[in-house]
């Protein structure tokens, strides 16, 4: 039975960790978050220490180690500009971690978490778990035994309604969440480079504090994608459910199912950590490259590659 620590106990995230620590069979010993709204632990482990402050938290950390009890991986759910420096706080310790998207806001961030790691002799892991969704494992293979030289025309189309809140909290700020192509966009960049291969060219098509639009060539395909927050965009088939969501990835018109399972897959994540077969810093690299380039890159006037959804916003 491993000893985890969980940062960031109280964020939307969370209970998905709580529930993939469980069903390993490990143990939760302490949780951090400076929100105390964290009652879905008594489901899981009710016995875990709790703190609102991080140098509390630390400070429990390390007096454990002192004990002989020191920790096998912290896991964080925190706010996205918080992950680096949590990470580095794990890797002192020489402490494993397993990390929520987006792993960092920026590569530089990659390139000094590897040397945390050669120094401390502990390693970072990240959930990307649409590389174990078998849809997308089918699909990947399908590419991989296309004729080479086949370019596949593909749609990615991804909204997520989020209320006045959103914009309030600290996934309103570029600065902390990267925006809205980051903070809902990273994973399928990260999925789209794992089944096409290497980025080539990106354009920026749109860009507001509630939706992303543009153009991603990869090696294998040639992407437009448009993202939102914004519920005025929603198409009239749009799920009904807790938020009002629309997912879609068209390739060459037909349809990739690949709704079922697509929030349950943090426990296979886990189980592929624990056995050694996780996903590490450089495995990242190529999708923090790619949020972080249309972060900044200018806006691409009447592009060629529009997205469909593009004439909603302009």
């Amino acid at each position: 039975m491993k000893k985890f620590a969980l940062i960031g106990a109280a964020g939307y995230i969370a209970p998905r960790h709580l529930k993939a620590i469980k069903e390993t069979g490990n143990n939760l010993v302490v949780a951090m978050d400076v929100n105390d709204s964290v009652g879905i632990m008594d489901s899981h482990f009710p016995e875990a220490e709790f703190f609102t402050e991080f140098e509390e938290f630390a400070a429990y950390v390390e007096d454990q180690m002192l004990k002989g009890n020191k920790l096998d991986y912290v896991s964080i759910c925190s706010p996205n500009y918080l992950h680096a420096p949590h990470m580095k706080f794990a890797l002192m310790n020489g402490i494993d971690v397993i990390c929520e998207k987006p792993l960092v806001l920026n590569a530089e961030d990659i390139n000094k978490l590897a040397e945390y790691e050669v120094k401390y002799g502990a390693k970072v892991n990240s959930i990307l778990q649409l590389r174990l969704h078998k849809s997308i494992i089918a699909l990947r293979e399908k590419v991989a035994a296309a004729p080479q030289g086949k370019v596949f025309d593909v749609d990615l189309t991804y909204l997520t309604s989020r209320g006045k809140w959103y914009l309030k909290s600290w996934k309103g700020f570029d600065e902390k969440s990267g925006g809205v192509a980051t903070n809902i966009g990273v994973h399928f960049y990260d999925m789209l480079h794992f089944i096409f291969g290497k980025v080539l060219n990106s354009e920026v098509h749109y860009r507001d504090d509630k939706t992303s639009a543009g153009y991603l060539e990869f090696e294998r395909a040639r992407v437009r994608w448009f993202l939102s927050i914004d519920a005025k965009h929603l198409p009239d088939n749009a799920v009904q459910g807790e938020k009002l969501t629309y997912r879609s990835i068209t390739i060459e018109g037909e349809q990739l199912e690949f709704s079922d399972g697509f929030t349950d897959l943090h426990t296979e994540s886990y189980k592929n950590i624990l056995a050694g077969k996780g996903y590490g810093l450089q495995e990242n690299r190529t999708a923090i490259e790619t949020v972080e380039k249309l972060r900044t890159a200018a806006v691409t006037a009447d592009p060629t590659w529009a997205h469909p959804f593009l004439a909603k916003v302009k």
